[in-house]
């Protein structure tokens, strides 16, 4: 009777405390994202160090999420793990108060991105604990990370009108003080279980596919053509005399639109087919950045490259996600998206940061996007070949 009264009872999900943790997590992106390139030119950087520097936070990618959910995974009290994570990433994060050499920032960077890089895949996992069977809602709690975003971005922008960017640390200290205190007022929905053994084997045979390794390449040339926007994108736009208000307007554009198509995701996929979706993503990248090499003094132009943000990353996210459901079903689905993860934007991520430092130090702004846009469309040729029909592989 018990039992039967317990699932009878409706659980209360604690959408704004879960929606604070996003909140704050994205808030610190939003400065993070735009400025700290910036921050680093600042501090006396050049191209080749800012690039090496920024590829940190791609690189610390490939292994923090894995290693850090594995550890609490492992805990008889895992919500200490994510708290602990936290507390270490503001700490980790005040020493960029203090002006050191690059040594310094890359060990500082190493700390940090991989601590930063670390906690939000435990948290994605207390948030669906709260979601039995309302997995509907999670957008709606997701979406306050893009408010986060688009509320910093926008309003560091202004800021730093009036403002030398060498104070970005201390202004984002408090948004990390705010991460760890929304990590202390949440925990999980019920008691996490490990996953199911997986049969390794047969997830192996599934990554030697031929569709499926189109797929991962496609990825990481898509997160290749991200390069130089992901690390030179507001620096590039300040060397064509745009004011930091101006920068944080062209960010928040896109992620305004990109909160649109993950909110009509259901309804596009009903419509169109996810290999069409992808390829319109992939087209749409390579005319961005085309138009970001080719026309950078053209605010407006700018504005509407801006603006395909919402196609060319939403749409490329949520066509991947559907592909891995086809291509790794069930329990494989969460080893497929580790591969997607870790290959795309770890690797592709260093990758795309690094060669593009390369070329910007040696042939400019202009020739890095426009490589970039060459990258994007060679993926789109691999996707017409290779991912026209895609199957769930047997």
């Amino acid at each position: 009777m018990a039992g039967a009264a317990d699932a009878a009872t409706p659980v209360t999900v604690p959408a704004a405390r879960l929606s604070s943790f996003y909140f704050a997590y994205y808030a610190a992106l939003g400065a993070f994202n735009p400025f700290w390139g910036l921050f680093l030119k600042a501090r006396g950087q050049d191209v080749a160090a800012i690039s090496v520097l920024m590829s940190l936070w791609y690189a610390t990618r490939i292994v923090a999420p894995s290693s850090w959910s594995w550890l609490a995974a492992r805990s008889t009290r895992p919500i200490l793990w994510l708290r602990a994570g936290c507390a270490l990433t503001l700490a980790s994060f005040a020493v960029f108060v203090v002006p050191m050499d690059f040594t310094a920032l890359f060990i500082a960077m190493c700390v940090f991105c991989f601590l930063y890089n670390a906690v939000m895949p435990q948290f994605e996992a207390i948030t669906l604990s709260h979601l039995p069977g309302k997995s509907e809602r999670y957008g709606r709690i997701r979406v306050w990370g893009s408010i986060g975003f688009v509320a910093v971005v926008a309003g560091f922008g202004a800021l730093f009108d009036h403002v030398p960017v060498t104070a970005l640390p201390w202004l984002m200290l408090p948004l990390f003080a705010g991460l760890f205190a929304a990590s202390c007022l949440n925990d999980y929905g019920r008691p996490p279980t490990g996953p199911a053994a997986v049969d390794d084997s047969g997830f192996v045979a599934r990554l030697k596919r031929p569709e499926v390794i189109a797929f991962f390449v496609v990825a990481l040339l898509m997160q290749l053509s991200f390069g130089p926007y992901n690390t030179f994108y507001s620096i590039y736009l300040d060397e064509h005399g745009y004011s930091p208000s101006a920068l944080g307007l062209f960010w928040s554009v896109g992620v305004v639109l990109e909160i649109a198509v993950f909110f009509l995701a259901a309804r596009i996929f009903t419509r169109w087919s996810a290999t069409t979706v992808l390829v319109a993503s992939l087209v749409a990248a390579s005319l961005r950045w085309a138009t970001t090499a080719l026309w950078p003094d053209s605010a407006v132009l700018m504005a509407c490259a801006q603006a395909t943000h919402a196609i060319s990353f939403a749409g490329f996210f949520a066509a991947s996600m559907q592909f891995l459901a086809r291509f790794f079903p069930g329990r494989m689905n969460g080893h497929g998206q580790g591969v997607f993860y870790g290959f795309s934007s770890g690797v592709g991520g260093v990758l795309g940061a690094l060669l593009s430092g390369w070329v910007w130090k040696h042939a400019g702004g202009e020739t890095a996007f426009l490589l970039a846009a060459g990258t994007a469309a060679i993926a789109i040729v691999i996707t017409l070949a290779w991912l026209r029909a895609p199957r769930t592989p047997t």
